[in-house]
Parts: C-alpha cells; structure tokens; sequence
C-alpha cells in the first residue's frame, strides 16, 4: 500500500497506531476489573472478584480475570466483532452515568442538565451505528446477566 510522498513513515504510523492500542487497551482493562472488583463486592458476579492484594491494594482476582477474558476473545474471535462489542458496552456503560448524572439534584450537579441529556443520547446514538452483530452480541450478554442476577 502506498502512503503518498511520505512513505517512509508507515512503519512509525503502524507502531504508533500499536501503542496507542494497547494503551487504551490496559486503561479499559483496569477500569473494567474495578467495575467487575465492585459488582463482585455487590454479589452481581462471582464474589472471588472482590478479592483485594494485601500489599498492593489492588483487586488482583478482578485484573486478572479481566485480562484473561480478554486475551480469550483475541484469540478465538474476529477482532473487529471484539472492538465492537467493546465500544457498545463502552458506550451502553456512559449513557448509564450519563443518564445517572441527569437524576442528581440540583445542588450536586456539576454541569447543566442539558449535557447529561446530550451526552446520553449521543451515546445511545453512537452506539446504534455500530455493526448488528456488535449490539446483538451485548444484547444477549446482558439477557444472561438479567437472568442470573434474578434467580438469585
């Protein structure tokens, strides 16, 4: 493939592009294990989660299955499908805060409502865009959660 005149930088681009990946990567993979580390604490998921490190302080269980499970999907699934299930439930995850800050009094609001509005519905927006099979797969994952966390 050529770049145009500066072809010489495709590598540099490439390694770029691979950095910045893997960086978004390790933030989402932190934030997620923090999310499972609380809904572990709350019994929505496997208590063994809420395991906290004695001398690091850190919710190992939940880092290290969250790294496990990801590692799992980018070595069976089609990575596209995986970058898109992610950024559904990216976006599903920050209509929800969205939705959340629209309910908080006056006096704790930060920002004008108008913004938790907009933000909401820019997500639910972006989010609907996203390839069928990216929503369709959050979709049933979610009706599994409903369905666990309602036995219980």
């Amino acid at each position: 493939m050529r770049t145009g005149s500066f072809d010489g930088l495709a590598p540099v681009v490439r390694v770029g592009g691979t950095v910045a990946a893997l960086g978004v990567l390790l933030s989402l993979v932190v934030g997620v294990s923090r999310t499972a580390f609380t809904m572990a604490a709350g019994g929505q998921v496997p208590r063994w989660l809420d395991a906290v490190h004695p001398r690091h302080r850190v919710p190992h269980h939940a880092e290290v299955g969250i790294g496990a499970l990801v590692a799992g999907v980018v070595l069976v699934a089609d990575l596209r499908g995986a970058i898109g299930f992610s950024w559904f439930a990216v976006l599903t995850y920050n209509a929800i805060v969205n939705a959340s800050a629209w309910t908080l009094p006056a006096e704790q609001r930060r920002w004008p409502r108008v913004l938790s509005a907009l933000g909401m519905v820019g997500c639910v927006v972006l989010a609907f865009t996203l390839p069928t099979a990216s929503v369709g797969s959050v979709m049933w994952v979610a009706r599994r959660v409903a369905a666990r966390s309602s036995r219980r």
